[in-house]
């Protein structure tokens, strides 16, 4: 439905261009990208339904682990959604799989948080 291994690789390709110009996420990332690229790539075309070369290589994904190092707030999240998004479109990842891709993101990001938004101060009585 995305396009088969290729379309995969075209997005963490793309996925990578705009987070070598990051100035908040480029810092959570390896020096050298070309191996997370490939990582990327074999996660997408794991979950989307592709062969398990991801799992064989690197065991379970371990989402949350392996991003826990990392502050992962609002910012980072929007800013990660907005080079993902980007590279949908670059990759030209057809619909419906690109909204589907699209949502599973999102939802993903957002469960990848682990630094609580800022709470408003709030004044008053109880």
């Amino acid at each position: 439905m995305a396009g088969g291994e290729d379309a995969f690789h075209r997005l963490a390709a793309a996925f990578y261009e705009g987070i070598a110009e990051d100035d908040l996420l480029r810092p959570m990332y390896p020096e050298q990208l070309e191996a997370a690229k490939r990582r990327l790539a074999l996660f997408m075309i794991q979950y989307f339904g592709g062969p398990g070369t991801y799992s064989e290589e690197r065991g379970h994904p371990r989402l949350r682990m392996r991003h826990a190092p990392f502050e992962v707030g609002m910012e980072a999240r929007d800013r990660w959604l907005k080079h993902m998004n980007a590279a949908l479109e670059k990759a030209e990842i057809p619909q419906p799989a690109r909204e589907v891709m699209r949502t599973y993101f999102t939802n993903t990001a957002t469960f990848l948080m682990n630094v609580p938004p800022a709470m408003p101060i709030q004044s008053g009585g109880k």
